[in-house]
């Protein structure tokens, strides 16, 4: 979903009704590198990084030729 630079929250649509489901703007920096990534209000930013971990190492496992 397309989302202004300068959005600090973003309101997405949330199944067949009008509900919303808020997501928080993150900076995520290692170094001098740094991703924004939203994560959703119900997740510390904690939980979301360890989700991304966790992502990560099932991809590069799982890639052809992973390991």
């Amino acid at each position: 979903m397309p989302v202004a630079h300068d959005a600090d929250a973003v309101q997405a649509p949330y199944g067949v009704g009008l509900e919303k489901e808020t997501y928080i703007r993150e900076t995520l920096t290692v170094d001098d590198v740094c991703i924004t990534v939203y994560r959703h209000e119900s997740l510390t930013p904690e939980q979301v990084l360890f989700g991304l971990v966790q992502y990560y190492k099932a991809w590069a496992v799982n890639r052809p030729g992973g390991h």
